[in-house]
């Protein structure tokens, strides 16, 4: 019901009395009206098998005995349909009127021998005034002129009863451009007025109140603006109006209450305001009322609970509150019944579902109901989906609602509850619901042990949630029955015992999470089954003992657990763990295997806070797509080793709390792309490398409780403070003004000249004492290590506390009423975004909150990362940062957040109605200028790595700043290597979809991946397909979905809703090859 593909049950079915009226008046106009009706659309698929074949109703027929042929070949097979599903008889026999139809309208033209006969000047004239204002000639009026008859021209239905006059104008998907002209009231004869699937702009012509014979009027799919005139009040006659998919705005009329013929109103998708009139209710032979997707306020009218022919109901994401009159959710006729997305409350009808046997889909989430589930909705016996989830549902699930037999069935986040003797009696007769796909309850209050029953549930089931609830018990092992699971979250439970060994039959699952609960035991070897699984998630439970050699997949986070022994070496042989392996917080020991050399496609390693030890394998620097490791909380001991300087695509590393001693590397300063370096709490010592001064990237430097000694830099990144920590280091002295460090001690002249003689005694001195010297360290060693516990330091303040200190917590808490979902802009992979309203320089102001969930691995990274990123570089189309926030919340805990600059066109990834081809051109030079500023203005170059619509946002003028900067690369400095050529080396990083396709093999990053992901950005912008659309499936890819149609077949794949009125129109192509030269088979072609 929320999508626009498969069936839109408004263009058909709705028609047959007005058809039938039709084809008695006007055959020739009714050719037209079937055709658009079925289109491009199928039978329902709720009553049809399969989906019948829309092209018969477009082939030609000339000739009596093709239409009889054709009658014959699709009527067996609709005629089976039908015998199975009465119900559907006017839509199948509506499918084959068009053969007879055209038959009929071919005997006509063959009559009609002159092409002059009997014609007005009247609708001529008006059809050539309105391709005259069109802005770009469409092939589809070309023959348009004033040499041949106007009935014979594409799109023009003439009548048959009066000769010379346009019954039905059907110009769907034509290509046009420009605005509706005023004329088209002058063709007083239209009763069939199609234009959608175009890209007009501008107003609807009052004029269009002139056509009071009109019948069928479809403007869906444009770019029009203005209100809805009120001139069409005239057109009482009206039996469908589609104005959907555009940008129009103000109130609906109130006087379309007296429209009693209409039975389609499709308003949704625009910027309609104000409320629902209560003059609706006297439409009486509506069918569907189509509202969705605007910004409707106030409550649902009662009135609309007068119109018992209603089935289809969307209102959902609109601004709609108070509570639902009783006599609208009980509509006899309803079929689809959607208010999602909305804030409406109060409680269901006791008697809801009585008397209701076409009820299919209850679409009620994201609002605020209350209340229990009635179990009378059980008596609506053909409902397909039922969605309950986000509201404050209460009580239990009626065991009655599990024979309904839903396809889908959640109810998430409410507070719905269950015990050990009851509230999971519905489970049972759903096992016999063989179309159960979907069963999801998430963040609600069952408890209790989970029914053995749900191991019996429909082997078609594929997604599973149960997360988030306080259920008690073993998994049971039957669940290995559910062999199509697909997903399977069993997360933050009280789950104890083992993990099932049943759970290797589930062949097809691909995302297994049971973190958060108290499981124990060993990971069963069968886990090994899982071929197609992407994600598994096992951290913070009691499991223990080895792990099973198959433990390789995109995602493995085990951390938490009881795991003890040495690390298997094995692990580090598997091919498929190419993103993440979290073994932190368990029990392994012995040393770091060398075998981690193998990890080459890893992109996260964390092993900290076990108790592994000794030296750090010189192997690690084979590890060149690491993003981030993390070896802190262990007991390695001995040196760095320079070797992992080669580490060039590492961003964050730390080894806080080990026993390494000797001096920082040197060679580390060759880590161009390092932002977070820790070596707290360790027995460092030597002087801070000087080399580190260039190392542009780095913004968080902890070296504090080690035995470093000398002057601290003071230029290049130690030119700031902020985010560097020196303390407990005695010997450091110097750096900038804001460390309050002692000054270094200045020397006289003489004791400069005495250097050479001081150094040689030094090195005499040392030789003698080097045995002495080893034996003190390795006792202060064994005595460091243990009293470890003893040295830890106050809490670390937060880097950011110094340099934004403008905003706190409660302001930001204010601004955003409670981060309440009202203000909610949107998500990402690290936090969400809220629209906020703050106080800066005493002016009100609105801004956009960026605030990052810490809970998740690498947000507080990305904090850092973008707020450090964003203060060094400005340009009119990245987006500036107004000031952050590092403080704690109301419950003490952390709390990371940056405020930028409100942009309320907000990202690219929402649908913007009218945005023609001329801004989106705009758009994509803005975001064009942006990318050559990081990789030519920016000194080393920056690349973005994540280019995709959701971070391109959009101000009042549609102007693009490019925005998300939180994994960001810096390259190496142009004297290092060639800005055109810089790379370094890094795992996965950006979007899929968006990513070059060398960075999934450990590619380097470069300067090429992000003109790659620029290629996708416009085709997505100029096609409206996204790379991850299902349609690209079996190597078929945007890329190449886009060179197929070049040159000649653009026009089919083009966004229709494109407008422009500049050069580019006259060869689209241009535009398309334009985006396909940003990328070849990946992106080093590119350039």
């Amino acid at each position: 019901m929320h999508t626009d593909g498969g069936c839109r049950p408004q263009r058909h079915g709705l028609l047959s009395s007005h058809l039938q009226a039709l084809l008695s008046s006007d055959p020739s106009a009714a050719v037209v009206e079937i055709r658009e009706l079925f289109r491009d659309v199928s039978l329902p698929c709720k009553f049809c098998k399969r989906r019948v074949d829309v092209c018969a109703t477009r082939e030609t027929v000339s000739d009596q005995n093709v239409a009889k042929r054709e009658l014959d070949r699709l009527g067996a097979d609709l005629l089976a349909d039908w015998l199975k599903c009465p119900s559907m008889l006017p839509a199948i026999l509506l499918l084959l009127l068009p053969h007879v139809l055209q038959a009929m309208q071919g005997s006509y033209a063959q009559v009609s021998t002159s092409p002059f006969s009997n014609e007005t000047t009247t609708d001529r004239e008006a059809l050539l005034q309105f391709k005259a204002s069109l802005s770009q000639q469409s092939a589809a009026l070309v023959t348009w002129n004033t040499t041949s008859d106007f009935c014979h021209w594409p799109g023009v239905i003439c009548s048959l009863r009066h000769r010379g006059r346009v019954s039905a104008l059907n110009l769907s998907s034509a290509g046009l451009v420009g605005t509706i002209s005023p004329s088209i009231g002058n063709m007083t004869f239209l009763k069939i007025l199609d234009l959608s699937f175009n890209m007009l702009q501008g107003e609807i012509p009052s004029t269009i109140g002139s056509l009071r014979r009109l019948q069928y009027l479809n403007f869906t799919g444009n770019s029009l603006h203005g209100g809805i005139p009120d001139g069409l009040s005239n057109c009482t006659g009206l039996v469908n109006i589609m104005l959907d998919k555009n940008n129009l705005t103000g109130e609906i009329p109130s006087w379309l209450g007296g429209f009693t013929e209409l039975v389609a109103l499709i308003l949704s998708k625009n910027n309609l305001t104000g409320s629902i009139p209560p003059s609706l209710g006297n439409l009486t032979s509506l069918q569907a009322l189509y509202l969705n997707n605007n910004q409707l306020e106030v409550s649902i009218p009662e009135d609309i609970g007068r119109l018992s022919n209603l089935q289809w109901l969307p209102l959902y994401a609109n601004r709609l509150s108070g509570m639902v009159p009783e006599n609208v959710f009980k509509l006899p006729a309803m079929v689809a019944f959607g208010v999602d997305q909305n804030d409406l409350h109060g409680a269901l009808p006791p008697n809801w579902g009585n008397n209701q046997s076409n009820l299919e889909f209850i679409y009620l989430g994201i609002n605020h109901f209350t209340g229990n589930v009635p179990a009378s909705l059980a008596n609506a016996t053909m409902i397909d989906t039922i969605d309950l989830g986000v509201n404050n549902f209460t009580g239990m699930i009626p065991p009655e609602i599990g024979t309904l037999c839903p396809v889908i069935f959640s109810f998430d986040s409410n507070q719905i509850e269950a015990s050990s003797t009851k509230g999971w009696e519905f489970i049972m007769p759903l096992t016999n619901c063989t179309r159960l796909s979907v069963l999801s309850f998430r963040y609600n209050m069952f408890a209790g042990e989970l029914p053995v029953s749900i191991t019996n549930l429909s082997t078609n089931l594929q997604v599973l949630y149960t997360g988030f609830n306080q259920i008690q018990g073993s998994i049971p092992p039957g669940i290995g029955n559910l062999v199509n699971l697909q997903k399977l979250f069993l997360s933050h439970n009280r789950f104890v015992g083992v993990l099932p060994s049943t759970i290797g039959q589930l062949k097809m699952m691909r995302a297994l999470a049971v973190d958060g609960n108290l499981l124990s035991g060993t990971i069963p070897p069968s886990i090994c089954n899982l071929t197609l699984l992407q994600r598994i998630t096992l951290d913070n439970n009691n499991l223990e003992g080895s792990l099973p050699l198959c433990m390789g997949n995109l995602v493995a986070t085990l951390s938490r657990n009881a795991f003890a022994g040495p690390i298997p070496r094995e692990i580090f042989n598997l091919p498929s763990l190419s993103f993440i392996l979290d073994l932190s917080n368990n029990h392994f020991e012995g040393p770091l295997p060398p075998e981690v050399r193998s990890l080459s496609k890893l992109a996260y390693l964390n092993i900290s806070q076990n108790n592994l030890s000794g030296s750090l394998p010189e192997t690690l620097s084979s590890c060149q797509s690491l993003l981030e490791l993390h070896l802190d909380g262990n007991s390695f001991n001995g040196s760095l080793p320079t070797s992992i300087s080669e580490m060039r695509g590492l961003a964050m590393f730390n080894l806080r709390n080990n026993f390494l001693s000797g001096a920082i590397p040197q060679e580390f300063g060759r880590m161009k792309v390092l932002e977070e370096l820790y070596l707290a709490h360790n027995n460092l010592s030597g002087q801070i490398p000087v080399t580190f001064q260039s190392m542009t990237s780095l913004h968080q430097l902890d070296i504090s409780f080690n035995h470093l000694t000398g002057l601290i830099p003071m230029e290049g990144v130690f030119a700031k403070s902020t985010g560097f920590l020196f303390v407990g280091n005695d010997g450091l002295c110097g750096g900038v003004q804001e460390l309050h460090l002692p000054p270094c001690p200045v020397r006289s002249r003489k004791h400069r000249g005495m250097k050479h003689q001081l150094v040689l005694i030094i090195i005499v001195v040392s030789i003698g004492s080097l045995l002495c010297l080893t034996l003190t360290l390795f006792s202060y060693s064994r005595w460091k290590k243990g009293s470890h516990s003893t040295t830890l330091a106050t809490t670390e303040r937060s880097f950011m506390d110094h340099k934004y200190p403008k905003v706190s917590y409660a302001e930001l808490l204010q601004g955003t009423d409670g981060f309440s979902t009202a203000n909610l802009i949107g998500s990402g992979r690290y936090g969400s975004v809220y629209k906020c309203r703050l106080s800066l320089k005493a002016v009100e102001t609105e801004v956009a909150v960026k605030v990052f969930d810490l809970q998740l691995s690498g947000s507080s990274k990305s904090f850092e990362v973008e707020c450090e990123a964003l203060s060094k570089i400005r340009h009119r189309n990245l987006i500036s940062v107004v000031t952050c926030c590092s403080s704690s919340d109301s419950k003490q805990n952390n709390f990371k957040a940056i405020v930028f600059d409100f942009m309320p066109n907000q990202s690219l990834d929402k649908p913007i109605p009218g945005l023609t081809l001329l801004q989106r051109l705009n758009i994509a030079v803005n975001v064009a200028d942006a990318i050559e500023y990081l990789h030519n203005n920016c000194e080393p170059p920056i690349v973005h790595c994540d280019l995709k619509p959701s971070n391109i946002l959009l101000d009042a003028d549609f102007v693009a700043c490019v925005g998300d900067f939180g994994i960001a690369k810096i390259l190496s400095d142009s004297e290092d290597v060639p800005a055109a050529n810089s790379k370094s080396f890094t795992g996965i990083r950006g979007t899929i979809g968006y990513v070059a396709p060398e960075y999934g093999e450990g590619g380097h990053v470069s300067l090429c991946g992000d003109v790659f992901s620029f290629g996708v950005l416009l085709l997505e912008m100029f096609t409206a397909k996204a790379p991850t659309d299902a349609m690209f499936v079996n190597g078929l890819t945007l890329q190449r979905f886009v060179e197929m149609a070049f040159p000649d077949k653009l026009m089919y794949i083009v966004d229709p809703v494109l407008l422009t009125t500049d050069e580019t129109q006259k060869d689209p192509w241009r535009v398309e090859k334009g985006c396909c030269a940003c990328f070849g088979n990946s992106s080093t072609d590119d350039l």
